[in-house]
């Protein structure tokens, strides 16, 4: 690497590329998705450069967009049993513009709701990316049954044109001590498939979102399910313990595979 590149500032002119013609920036490139050292063409952009960026924009408005596909769900869950609910939004552009119908139930999924004593509800949720949900949501839950073998778990919920805290009026509804909310993250220019979790003890309608926990950035590039899974379940083992969600919680999870070992704080 030229030492101009060792000093922050590419060579040739700031476009990346040393007098050889080696492109400095690519070792870098293996670490990130961001897009680093972008090459120029006069006071422009290089053509293949504008081409991806306009791919990855339309990508990031389809996350937005592009309905949950309720029926895949279902296949994938292999006829197991869930339930399909609709937040007050009727239609994705009202959701866009009004967060707050969101997060809360129609009044025909609400009466449809069975109650039960369920000791967590996992809901699947569209968010702003029904691709990360579709592609994300059902391989979590099933890790996350296998992990919680003990616990009494409520049949998955499918929501759609839904906001985080719909899941607190789902849970409540139902009667389960926890909820966890599987949804689409804001797709970004890099990632248009990121999917987060919310955890939350003892949900209920205008639940602060200081009473959650959060796992981020669960996507192919970025943190595995089966990671996620690992540390989730260390999370809901010490929340049924601590009788508590949010920022009493500390995500003091030992990494990789000590996690299965350790179940609740020293």
């Amino acid at each position: 690497m030229s030492a101009d590149v060792t000093r922050g500032v590419p060579a040739a002119a700031g476009q990346g590329v040393s007098t050889s013609g080696q492109d400095d920036w690519k070792p870098l490139r293996q670490y990130t998705r961001a897009r680093i050292g972008l090459a120029r063409s006069g006071n422009t952009l290089k053509t293949p450069d504008v081409l991806e960026f306009q791919a990855a924009h339309a990508q990031a408005r389809d996350a937005v967009h592009t309905p949950l596909d309720v029926a895949c769900i279902e296949q994938a869950l292999a006829d197991e049993p869930f339930l399909h609910v609709n937040s007050r939004a009727p239609d994705r552009s009202t959701y866009l513009r009004r967060p707050d119908l969101g997060r809360r139930l129609s009044e025909e999924s609400l009466a449809a709701l069975p109650k039960g004593a369920w000791d967590v509800v996992f809901v699947a949720a569209d968010g702003l990316s029904s691709t990360a949900t579709q592609q994300g949501a059902v391989p979590l839950f099933e890790a996350m049954r296998a992990r919680l073998a003990d616990w009494q778990i409520a049949p998955l919920v499918v929501a759609t044109q839904a906001r985080v805290a719909l899941g607190d009026e789902i849970a409540q509804t139902m009667g389960a001590g926890m909820v966890v909310v599987m949804i689409g993250e804001r797709p970004g220019l890099s990632v248009a498939d990121s999917m987060g979790v919310y955890l939350t003890y003892a949900p209920y309608v205008g639940c602060p979102d200081s009473s959650r926990n959060c796992l981020s950035n669960i996507h192919p590039h970025g943190l595995s399910v089966q990671v996620a899974a690992d540390k989730l379940a260390w999370l809901m083992r010490e929340a049924r313990h601590l009788k508590l969600t949010g920022v009493g919680l500390k995500d003091a999870a030992p990494e990789g595979g000590a996690i299965g070992s350790v179940d609740r704080l020293s």
